[in-house]
């Protein structure tokens, strides 16, 4: 009896895939300034130096609510204590402590950041180190831009397929969300002289987002 043996047989359906990426973006209006104000005190004592910076801070904070700024919109950003040195001729030589205290303000009237800022450093304010214009519900114009990005993606795998003179629109198989950071606008601030407001620029906030599509044809 002849046996023959019997190989199976293998179909290959490799996947055929084109990659893109799709990226959207939407310039928003900010709503709000976050500025972050600093209190810097010296001594040769941590306490005195302490205490003359908290009611240093304490009038700042009472000068900003009077202004119409809600409590909860001021926090507190950090609090530091560390000795302070002068170098005479090679010479490490201690000159005090320097006590730093930072508190965060939330400004929602556009109109009051450069009198704001003002405010702060007539009431003993040394330092705004930030200015930054933020979005308050972000995540809803990120939305609008993931649709704007996924869109921008297929248009590209479109034109691919159309290059290639493919008969059937590829279609989309995964969706990778890249890494994004939060939209934050930085502006500086020229300090004005006590007769004019600090002048702050207002400006345009870009939100973005990028995908990475892998399309099957």
């Amino acid at each position: 009896m002849n046996h023959q043996k019997v190989h199976p047989i293998r179909l290959f359906n490799p996947l055929r895939v084109i990659t893109v990426i799709g990226n959207g973006k939407i310039a928003a209006t900010p709503n709000y300034v976050q500025l972050q104000v600093e209190v810097i005190t010296n001594g040769k004592e941590v306490s005195l130096a302490a205490q003359e910076n908290a009611a240093i801070m304490h009038r700042v904070i009472q000068s900003l609510i009077a202004l119409g700024i809600p409590r909860e919109d001021i926090q507190t950003a950090s609090y530091n204590v560390s000795p302070s040195y002068d170098y005479i001729e090679g010479k490490q030589v201690f000159r005090g402590y320097e006590v730093t205290n930072a508190i965060t303000v939330k400004v929602r009237d556009m109109n009051q950041v450069g009198t704001a800022i003002d405010t702060a450093v007539k009431s003993g304010a040394n330092r705004v180190s930030s200015i930054q214009f933020k979005i308050e519900h972000e995540d809803r114009y990120y939305q609008q831009t993931l649709s704007l990005a996924l869109q921008d993606a297929q248009m590209k795998a479109n034109t691919i397929a159309e290059t290639m003179h493919l008969s059937i629109p590829p279609q989309p198989i995964q969706i990778f969300e890249e890494s994004t950071s939060e939209p934050v606008l930085y502006k500086s601030a020229a300090m004005a002289s006590q007769n004019f407001t600090t002048p702050i620029e207002q400006g345009l906030i870009t939100i973005s987002a990028t995908l990475r599509v892998k399309f099957q044809y």
